[in-house]
């Protein structure tokens, strides 16, 4: 019950922000610094919210009343052959978004881009690659 009352917290809280976005996008005429991103910001925020826990909720209530079925469900999302293939399925993923960053931050630097959204995009690539290293590092000394 914990959980399914959280759930509807963050649902509100989506709705919430999503309202109050959508309405920053609507009554500002001329925003200025951060006003100009914000309403954004909200509409983003509150749409993950309210998805993230109605799906939460929804499934929880599918689930709930057939144990069998929750049994079943828990033994397909610990079993390892799935985790397995959801981890080689990421391992190609992070390969493939590593040659996909390097060619569009290229292509951005040579389009004349805002050096600013440039180095933005520099920065979150090379975090994503450092926790890379740091993970395999990590993984070979305790194997």
């Amino acid at each position: 019950m914990k959980s399914s009352k959280l759930d509807c917290i963050f649902m509100a809280a989506g709705i919430i922000l999503l309202a109050a976005g959508l309405y920053l996008v609507k009554t500002l005429a001329e925003p200025q610094g951060i006003l100009r991103a914000l309403p954004y910001v909200c509409v983003g925020i509150g749409c993950g919210l309210f998805g993230h826990a109605m799906g939460n909720f929804l499934s929880r209530k599918a689930i709930g009343t057939d144990p069998d079925f929750q049994k079943k469900m828990e033994i397909e999302r610990t079993d390892e052959r799935n985790i397995l293939i959801a981890n080689r399925a990421k391992a190609k993923a992070y390969d493939m978004m590593t040659f996909l960053f390097g060619a569009l931050m290229l292509s951005f630097a040579l389009m004349g881009i805002d050096m600013m959204a440039v180095l933005l995009l520099v920065f979150s690539y090379l975090f994503v690659e450092f926790c890379g290293v740091y993970y395999r590092c990590r993984y070979e000394k305790e194997m």
